[in-house]
């Protein structure tokens, strides 16, 4: 057993054609890693570039082949990592008209899903607002990908939950066109979504009576304490089983020819006194619970995992202020093992952090897709 937690940092990355980049190659400190410069100079592509590495998609664009850079047919991304002191090379392909391709040390993966969990990789970025403005499907989606980095048999069972689910969604809407409802099909169907469903709620459950306590702490960190904020998992399986809830909504299912309730249907709610902070929170009292969410994620990965993610922190200063911000950058740069990556508008306001804390750090400035250290 090791005495410290793993180390794991990114060494290298390689770009070829991705977004605005054609092709650049940067080296990075096992530390904290700054790139700065104007708005739209594509910092937060690099921080895309290294999520694309570790969760096989960009954290901004599902499309993968609307990552390509506008004039070429393909992207490649290349990592070199050390994990632990051994030397971990990801390479990640991007064709249009031909999908896309993972390898680990020059071995293509069979499914790209496999790949996932190997560098889990934590991305705080304004986008995340949609987490508390958006839909029901945006925070499973999140609940999942975490979940997911450190839990492969949980990532395997939500895939099949989710094609199981497709295939009886696509029955009832045939049943409904046929007039013909065969009983036995739609027990097969469930019978599979039990298996899959009550695994997939148990695992969510646990993750979150584990995750509440850490939210909690960083909240109070980054708030002073002043809130009662809360996240609740909800369910429609703390109320009846999946076997009862298939069964009660059947009719149901069958005029709207879906699938309308169950695992996929589950939502984090987030309260602040007890009321949805979506409409009583103020955009301060938002963002802190935000960071504290992704924070907590974070060092909850790390309690599983025994090694820091990597930690991207995407033009933080929007969503706190400077004192927040060092706070965040003291907290994680006394972790003897976690790296990270900060874009900024402003190269100064970064380096007067970085000056006070006595932590390795490489600064970047992006002009033009060239890349200067400061």
């Amino acid at each position: 057993m090791h005495q410290h937690p793993f180390s794991m940092f990114l060494k290298q990355l390689n770009i070829l054609n991705f977004k605005n980049y054609e092709e650049s190659s940067l080296e990075f400190s096992p530390r904290i890693n700054c790139f700065a410069g104007n708005n739209g100079v594509g910092k937060t592509n690099i921080l895309d570039a290294i999520h694309y590495l570790s969760l096989t998609k960009s954290y901004f664009n599902p499309v993968d082949t609307q990552n390509i850079n506008y004039s070429k047919d393909f992207f490649v991304l290349e990592g070199k990592y050390v994990l632990d002191g051994v030397a971990e090379n990801v390479f990640c392909g991007v064709q249009r008209n031909q999908g896309k391709k993972f390898k680990r040390n020059d071995k293509e993966y069979g499914k790209i899903s496999e790949h996932i969990g190997l560098i889990p990789v934590v991305m705080i970025s304004p986008g995340d607002s949609e987490l508390i403005l958006g839909g029901s499907e945006m925070r499973r989606r999140y609940i999942d990908s975490v979940i997911s980095q450190y839990n492969r048999h949980y990532l395997e069972q939500l895939i099949r939950y989710n094609h199981v689910l497709q295939q009886r969604n696509s029955y009832l809407k045939m049943a409904a066109k046929s007039g013909i409802f065969d009983t036995t099909m739609i027990e097969m169907f469930d019978m599979q979504l039990i298996k899959c469903g009550e695994y997939i709620f148990e695992e969510r459950k646990i993750f979150f009576s584990r995750l509440q306590p850490v939210f909690d702490q960083y909240y109070e960190f980054l708030s002073g304490g002043a809130e009662l904020v809360q996240l609740k998992y909800e369910s429609a399986l703390f109320i009846e089983s999946f076997a009862d809830l298939l069964a009660h909504s059947i009719e149901k299912d069958k005029i709207l020819q879906y699938t309308t309730s169950g695992i996929h249907k589950d939502d984090l709610s987030m309260e602040i006194y007890g009321l949805p902070i979506k409409k009583n929170g103020s955009q301060g009292q938002q963002k802190t619970l935000l960071v504290a969410l992704k924070l907590a994620q974070y060092q909850f990965i790390h309690q599983i995992r025994s090694l820091y993610p990597i930690l991207l922190l995407d033009d933080i200063f929007d969503k706190l202020d400077e004192k927040r911000v060092r706070q965040i950058i003291t907290v994680v740069s006394e972790l003897q093992n976690g790296q990270i990556f900060i874009t900024d508008t402003h190269p100064q306001r970064l380096k007067g952090i970085l000056a006070e804390l006595e932590v390795d750090n490489k600064v970047y400035f992006i002009e033009n897709n060239l890349f200067t250290t400061i």
